[in-house]
């Protein structure tokens, strides 16, 4: 489906689809929702005998966060990350301290409906809200687990 309409959005912007850039889009559609860095996308093409260059694979990723279909961003590691973007709800993020894993907090998790209320004051106060980027750090439940 991503694919399909990545194709749309490219011929609509006058842009051709590559073989390289279905693959990296395919990347992070095969990812299972991993947080990818560009450099980790470029040795997995690698790794699967893919030919494409570092170059081309940071430039996809800059064209995928332009036409929406990746979000660009930093967990304080230095290092710029990037996920599909959930057409179906946003979310905020959990990172374990211990492991390093970042989770997803969605639906029940998702901690933008408790902030309702103070979306509504920000907006009678004249701020436009665009995008929450929340991030919790803690232990998650695996570490926990292991540390008791």
């Amino acid at each position: 489906m991503h694919v399909d309409n990545l194709k749309k959005e490219l011929k609509d912007r006058k842009y051709r689809m590559t073989p390289q850039r279905e693959q990296v889009l395919k990347v992070f559609i095969e990812s299972n929702s991993e947080h990818l860095g560009a450099e980790e996308v470029y040795r997995y093409l690698v790794g699967r005998k893919l030919n494409v260059s570092k170059a081309t694979v940071y430039r996809t990723i800059d064209l995928l966060v332009e036409l929406g279909f990746l979000r660009k961003l930093q967990f304080d590691e230095g290092v710029y990350r990037y996920e599909l973007v959930d057409r179906e709800g946003k979310h905020s993020h959990f990172i374990c301290t211990s492991c390093g894993k970042i989770y997803e907090l969605k639906g029940a998790l998702s901690p933008d409906k408790t902030f309702l209320s103070y979306l509504e004051l920000m907006q009678k106060n004249g701020y436009i809200v665009e995008e929450i980027d929340l991030k919790f750090r803690g232990v998650c439940p695996k570490c926990s687990k292991k540390s008791k």
